[in-house]
């Protein structure tokens, strides 16, 4: 069996055409927004009902939210408000993944060709990073890609 291919993305200092276009040429199907918070006014395009029309009309793209797979609003404060480094972070964040079992929650056939989505410009200090490696472990045969 080959392996299930998983994107991330954040849409911070991108386009909607870099990121729409990112989306498609990669033939994601579905986007899984990963953040605690879609509402923001900041978000610009990426705001929640706007860009689910976006995805749906601009790439024939599914959308789901799912607050479940994001930090608590406490450890984001602790992080952003620097009482907590990014190591420790990653471990509370991996921490309450485990907790909350979220492989359970979310099945293999949602994650085939499927995005999680988030702000941050780079996968590398994003929980959208995290929660995609943890799926690979827990459930094991998927690639991730970051866009």
């Amino acid at each position: 069996m080959s392996d299930s291919k998983l994107y991330t993305i954040g849409f911070t200092k991108k386009s909607a055409e870099q990121f729409f276009t990112a989306l498609k040429q990669a033939g994601v199907r579905h986007v899984i927004d990963v953040r605690l918070n879609n509402a923001s006014q900041l978000s610009g395009f990426a705001k929640r009902g706007d860009l689910q029309y976006f995805l749906r009309e601009i790439c024939g793209i599914g959308y789901e939210h799912r607050p479940d797979l994001a930090p608590t609003e406490t450890l984001l404060k602790a992080f952003r408000g620097k009482t907590m480094d990014w190591d420790a972070y990653e471990r509370e964040f991996w921490a309450l993944l485990r907790s909350r079992l979220i492989e359970k929650c979310i099945g293999r056939e949602v994650l085939e060709n499927s995005c999680l989505l988030c702000s941050e410009p780079d996968a590398a200090h994003c929980h959208r990073r995290i929660v995609a490696e943890y799926l690979r472990e827990a459930l094991g045969g998927i690639d991730i890609c970051h866009l």
